[in-house]
């Protein structure tokens, strides 16, 4: 790595230097407090010339929060958090939040909303953006707010305050939340909008209107009525103090919506279960009705949690930086997915030459500084992560010498960090509620940036020398400083006062957030994604290691779902996120707004492509659930890099391995020779991996056992099943597919059984070359019976022709065929405009012959136009190609792609799926 990684400071720039981080000093008192925690210890105050939170020019900052939420632990790193952390002087309400499908912005006047649905590419095409555009603005009539401040939260909902003295507003917002909901005292509702509305329904107290393409409903309560004075729409409140927006995905929803316009949000909670190798998940808003009794409300859905639940959905959907929302009628929903398993390490095999893991193992053990000159959390965890990797390995082996070695080098710079009062340190900031490592780096004191990065590392090395030394684990040794930094980084408690329910998870995105201030115009941001899998990891090793089954438990759900997040928001691995206009296969970055192919330290593609990769442990085994987007991902970094990985090939190497176990292990055993590994990684760990990975085959993630810590993989039609039991008495674990493995008393175990050749396998494979539209992005070749429909985004008034335009995406991977030459391409297609006029829909079609994940042939058909009379119209190949580029072949373990959207207009489409209605016919046998 040539600088380590700036997670946290600007949407746009790289940034190469400390000074933005606004590093100020603030001396603390003459002697600090030791709160003593079992054999560990923390200080209540900070060390003598360290800093805590500040402003971006090194002013100390304290929550701005409401008298009601002073004493509330805040979730600092949240995609609302510079609601409550000013991060700016010159700013004391909030920078851009995504919610989603809304976007918000506080100012002294109220609340800016808007609905992004047209993708910008900047940055040199490194960067797509969904940016927040005010569509209107949110307030009372007069408000003029000196600040905003938060005034309360739930788990994926806050409530901004507003009040200038003589006006108070306060609005509940959120995730997938299409409406606003708003209490003013002192004046008026009123909505100033940024172009002269135009309204498609006036009902008195509920009004329709369309700004910048959008469809908003207004709600004021009943007797009142909406006045438009140009771009100001004003209503009085009378006797009550509520009123309401919503966001429409059409006009024709309005009395969908209005149903739902008074039955106010007042809470969100997600609780989950894992039992039998299963993580369901359910998504609950708490409501109160403030006119009739409707309790209900709607929820838009993002892709990874719509994937995943059979609860029934509307066809109203969203345009958001995720791909698709789609909403749910009703007050919650529950998803249900495999769980990711878990393993120490990975399984002894015949593959690994022990002689030479040997070398490799003492060459780490004896290095002259194992922890390579560390001294701050960051660099300090990625040496313990490091060490931690190897013990398992080497017990694995017979080596005890060696593992008690690599323990008590663990347990030696744990303890040290876990005791106050030395050059190291963690604090308690009382004002913060959070607990920061001394010395600090990359903002993880001023900002608050990385927690969960940080004390990933702690945690998993904890877990690794609690299975080997229970008694070192005890609370009343050091088991509690570890469960300390659990509660900072990812408290499991929604009661705790001292530490905020999970900081920087956010339940419903599904992933986590690094910044701790949210400042920035593109939202909140998340670089890598899996140092912070790397801590659900961690519980989940911690948990089965101590007998915490609630953490462990939390640990998988946190895993399971985060899972699911990056293999969609980071690697697109359906090809149905990122905009066809944005010319990458992954994302260094995920923002609020968007993605970038970035890092912040380097524009090196193999850090780019490696830092959502790190760390490789028994925790990174689910990656492999997507090996055809790791194939894309790996060949796009070959082709940015100019060629094979250089600086990261170690993790590059372990990375493919997931995938294509036998091209990793040919690259190492052609480079491992000249190479210096990643400063997390070592040169025994990786040829561990990749030698186990080619004797057992890739991880197959169609199948999980019944306990966490286990795992399966697949090598031609042979399943290894591997799992390691913590407890003190023999267990038997059974997998998915009805296998069974013993496993004695604190040891690890494998067996071997029959099953399919193919561990990556399409949900519908292929056997033909007529394939049926599926609803959510396949193509199969199965045949449907359930008619289902797909919205078709508006052109916007725009002409698209010839350029996708937010379209639906349909895929096949893994076709195999032979190419009939002379025979074209065919499609048939069922669309329906309604009653709009003027609209026109188009399709492509592209042929990845390999599976590589460059397009070979892409053929381009004139737009269809579709009549303003409701009923379906048939759109076939006979309108004929608009353009082709690129030559056909036979289809090799390939993909195909059809892409269709509106080509001009201003409204949307229907597109008919789930039946043989609509097909595309592929010119291969």
């Amino acid at each position: 790595m040539s600088a380590p990684p700036f997670r946290t400071v600007s949407a746009l720039v790289l940034v190469s230097a400390l000074t933005a981080l606004g590093l100020g000093s603030a001396a603390s008192p003459a002697a600090a407090a030791t709160v003593p925690v079992g054999a560990g210890s923390y200080s209540d105050v900070r060390p003598a010339g360290t800093s805590g939170p500040t402003t971006n020019t090194g002013t100390p900052v304290t929550p701005k929060l409401t008298p009601a939420a002073k004493d509330k632990p805040l979730p600092t790193n949240d995609w609302w958090s510079s609601l409550a952390f000013q991060r700016y002087g010159d700013n004391p309400h909030s920078t851009p939040m995504y919610g989603h499908p809304l976007t918000y912005q506080s100012t002294a006047a109220g609340l800016e909303v808007g609905y992004p649905t047209t993708p910008a590419v900047v940055g040199d095409g490194r960067q797509y953006e969904y940016a927040h555009k005010r569509d209107l603005t949110l307030g009372l009539t007069g408000l003029n707010s000196p600040d905003t401040k938060a005034d309360d939260w739930s788990d994926w909902t806050v409530t901004p305050y507003w009040s200038d003295g003589a006006r108070t507003l306060r609005t509940t917002i959120g995730h997938g939340m299409p409406f606003v909901y708003a209490k003013g005292s002192g004046a008026g509702a009123q909505i100033t909008t940024a172009a002269a509305p135009t309204v498609f329904s006036d009902q008195g107290n509920v009004l329709g209107i369309t700004v910048a393409g959008h469809h908003y409903a207004l709600f004021a309560p009943t007797g009142s009525d909406w006045n438009i004075a140009g771009s100001t729409l004003s209503a009085g409140l009378g006797a009550k103090d509520y009123f309401s927006l919503a966001v429409l995905p059409s006009t024709d929803a309005l009395a969908t919506y209005k149903k739902y316009a008074y039955s106010f949000v007042t809470g969100s909670k997600a609780s989950w279960n894992t039992t039998g190798g299963t993580v369901k998940a359910t998504y609950t808003l708490t409501t109160e009705a403030k006119e009739g009794s409707e309790t209900g409300t709607l929820q838009a859905l993002y892709r990874h949690q719509w994937l995943h639940t059979s609860d029934p959905l509307t066809p109203y959907t969203y345009v958001s930086p995720r791909g698709t929302m789609k909403v749910r009628e009703g007050a919650s929903f529950t998803t249900s997915q495999r769980a990711s398993g878990v393993l120490p390490a990975l399984p002894q095999s015949s593959g690994v030459d022990k002689a030479r893991l040997r070398g490799y193992l003492n060459e780490a053990a004896n290095a002259a500084d194992p922890f390579s000159g560390a001294t701050d959390t960051y660099w300090t965890g990625k040496a313990l992560g490091r060490l931690a990797q190897l013990v398992p390995v080497a017990d694995q082996i017979g080596e005890t010498a060696v593992r008690d070695k690599l323990l008590g080098l663990m347990k030696g710079r744990l303890q040290d960090w876990f005791t106050a009062g030395g050059a190291n340190e963690f604090s308690y900031d009382r004002t913060w509620k959070t607990l920061t490592g001394y010395p600090a780096s990359y903002g993880s004191d001023t900002e608050l940036n990385d927690h969960h990065f940080h004390y990933s590392y702690y945690v998993y090395a904890a877990a690794i020398v609690a299975q080997y030394d229970p008694a070192w684990a005890a609370d009343s040794a050091w088991g509690g400083m570890v469960k300390t930094l659990v509660r900072d980084a990812a408290n499991p408690s929604r009661t705790d006062t001292a530490f905020p329910f999970l900081r920087g998870f956010d339940v419903y995105a599904g992933h986590s957030w690094a910044s701790g201030h949210q400042g920035f115009a593109a939202g909140n941001n998340q670089e890598s994604s899996s140092e912070s899998t790397n801590l659900s990891a961690g519980l989940v090793l911690w948990g089965a290691a101590t007998g915490d089954t609630a953490l462990r438990d939390l640990g998988t759900y946190l895993l399971t779902t985060e899972s699911e997040a990056i293999a969609q928001y980071w690697f697109d691995a359906d090809e149905q996120v990122f905009p066809s206009s944005f010319g990458h296969d992954t994302v260094g970055m995920v923002w609020g707004s968007g993605g970038a192919y970035a890092t912040w330290w380097t524009a090196n593609p193999e850090e780019i492509h490696g830092i959502n990769v790190l760390p490789v442990t028994g925790g990174s085994l689910h990656l492999g659930g997507e090996k055809a987007a790791i194939r894309r991902n790996l060949a796009e970094m070959e082709r940015e890099n100019g060629g094979p990985a250089v600086e990261w090939r170690d993790i590059l190497w372990e990375f493919q391995s997931l995938a294509d176990p036998g091209a990793a292990k040919a690259k190492w055993d052609a480079g491992h020779a000249g190479y210096t590994p990643e400063q997390g990684e070592s040169k025994a760990h990786t040829y561990h991996w990749i030698s186990t990975l080619d004797t057992l085959g890739a991880p197959d993630a169609t199948i999980s056992g019944d306990i966490p810590t286990s795992a399966v993989f697949t090598k031609g039609t042979v399943r290894t099943y591997a799992a390691h039991n913590h407890t003190s008495t023999a267990r038997t674990v059974t997998f998915s597919d009805g296998a069974k493995l013993t496993v004695p008393a604190r040891s690890a175990a494998t067996g071997t059984g029959t099953g399919g050749t193919d561990p990556d396998p399409d949900p519908d494979p292929p056997t033909g070359n007529t394939f049926q539209l599926r609803t959510g992005g396949t193509l199969t070749t199965a045949t449907g019976t359930t008619a289902a429909t797909d919205t078709i985004a508006s052109a916007g008034g725009a002409n698209h022709d010839g350029t996708p335009h937010q379209p639906l995406t349909y895929t096949a991977k893994g076709v195999n065929g032979t190419l009939k030459s002379g025979t074209p391409t065919a499609f048939r297609l069922q669309v329906d405009a309604g009653t709009a006029v003027g609209l026109g829909q188009q399709a492509r079609v592209s042929y990845d012959l390999t599976g590589d994940g460059t397009y070979d042939r892409t053929e381009t058909y004139q737009y269809f136009a579709t009549d303003p009379v409701a009923g379906w119209e048939e759109y076939t190949q006979a309108r004929g190609l608009k353009s082709a580029t690129g030559t056909l072949g036979d289809l090799k373990g390939g993909t195909v792609r059809l892409e269709v959207w509106s080509a001009i207009g201003n409204g949307t489409a229907k597109l008919r799926t789930g039946t043989g209605d609509s097909v595309l016919v592929i010119p291969f046998q």
